[in-house]
């Protein structure tokens, strides 16, 4: 118990040093209209959950258009393998942005020795080089998550400190090679050290950030891992603004939501773009919700807001979102809130989780198109010519393609309406 106390306390002085690095503004929108992203890395990936998330977020957030999402994880993957298989596996794609997750593994889940960094910082060079020479626009290196503090091999207490230890080391040669190749670099070891210890605080040690088995993490871990990559690649947050008076004589929305009827303390909207949905029950690790208060994923990429023009700043006023409401101050109408964080049961909910499900089903397509169909293509094939199995290859991205477009076809447009009403 001693020993897990101390290492509490040196997470704890960790934290307090890195809190303004991974906090700190992400560089413009590197996403252009088109892109397809294609998620790389180990069994965290192949998870197929904060892939996932990221897809909901580029079809039903919409940071840019006709966005598309390829994930290519592969379980026990170290980053040298998929240096091994990156051209036949995620380059046959030819995305223009890729995403790397890589270093869980790679740490050997024991102390840093100097042959794990050397072989570590050797291969991310070289799958940032090789996706440079494929083309490949935007790359992002991702640094490896955490193991949780206390799920992490329970019956050997101190373990998961000293191999936070070597995942932070492997953080650290992530953004150095991503720094020196010029490229963009995920902190994704910051966000879940700190919400990880900040939510065992409130939910307790069973809460667990990075998995039941300490290392692959429930929704709540991956929602911080998809928050990490959507900051690196810039995405803003605005979702949209919906302008209103109590009168209901004016109403105006910003690009994706569109002002079908006014009344007075009433306005009607269609909207072609979704504020991002969390589900579950919040103390569960299996929800997305418990994690809200301590990532600012609301504040920083997910602001879907109404201004109320006319509101008296001193008076309270009832709104309401589809079935639930909030109360909220005269000011803070006038001033802006962000309904997408502050009444989470909304108008999208049902809506958000159609989409979700159609992202899955593509996802689940995947694995077994980049880790079989696709990887063993020369093996499957091997009568065929060259020609012939370019052409497999082919089809089978284009069965990929098909997927996706039903997921895509699956964000349909929202009509929901939102109501002011003064209270007594």
């Amino acid at each position: 118990m001693k020993t897990r106390m101390v290492g509490w306390l040196s997470f704890l002085l960790l934290l307090a040093a890195a809190a303004a690095s991974w906090a700190a503004d992400a560089p413009k929108l590197a996403l252009q209209a088109g892109d397809l992203v294609a998620v790389c890395g180990d069994s965290i990936t192949e998870q197929k959950d904060y892939s996932v998330l990221i897809e909901d977020y580029l079809l039903m957030c919409r940071p840019a258009a006709s966005l598309r999402t390829v994930q290519a994880g592969w379980s026990g993957e170290q980053a040298p393998g998929f240096l091994a298989r990156l051209a036949r596996d995620v380059l046959v794609f030819r995305p223009q942005v890729v995403t790397t997750c890589y270093g869980m593994n790679d740490g050997h889940y024991g102390p840093m020795q100097p042959a794990t960094a050397a072989v570590y910082r050797k291969a991310q060079q070289t799958i940032v080089e090789q996706l440079k020479k494929g083309g490949v626009r935007v790359i992002v290196v991702g640094s490896p998550g955490v193991v949780d503090v206390d799920a992490y091999r329970r019956a050997q207490p101190g373990q998961a400190a000293v191999y936070n230890k070597t995942l932070a080391g492997l953080r650290d040669i992530a953004r150095e090679v991503a720094k020196d190749q010029d490229v963009l670099f995920a902190n994704v070891y910051d966000p879940m050290m700190d919400v990880m210890l900040k939510a065992k605080k409130k939910y307790g040690s069973a809460y667990h950030l990075a998995g039941g088995d300490g290392v692959h993490p429930a929704h709540n871990g991956q929602l911080v891992m998809a928050y990490a990559f959507l900051k690196a690649l810039g995405c803003d947050g605005r979702i949209g603004t919906i302008s209103a008076t109590l009168s209901g004589t004016t109403a105006a929305a910003t690009a994706g939501h569109t002002v079908v009827a006014t009344a007075p303390g009433s306005v009607e909207i269609e909207s072609t773009r979704y504020p991002f949905c969390f589900f579950g029950n919040p103390a569960s690790p299996d929800s997305t919700r418990g994690v809200l208060e301590f990532l600012p994923f609301n504040e920083e990429l997910n602001r879907f807001c109404l201004v109320v023009s006319d509101a008296k700043p001193a008076a309270r006023y009832q709104v309401t979102w589809g079935r639930a409401g909030k109360e909220f101050s005269g000011a803070e109408l006038a001033k802006g809130i962000n309904l997408a964080a502050e009444i989470l049961d909304n108008p999208f909910a049902e809506a958000f989780q159609k989409v979700h499900q159609a992202v899955r089903v593509q996802q689940n397509f995947e694995t077994p198109l980049t880790k079989d169909l696709l990887h063993n293509l020369a093996q499957r094939h091997a009568k065929d010519s060259e020609s012939q199995r370019a052409k497999t290859a082919a089809e089978l991205v284009k069965q990929d393609a098909e997927l996706f477009a039903k997921a895509a076809a699956a964000v349909e447009p929202v009509r929901h309406t939102i109501k002011i009403e003064p209270l007594p």
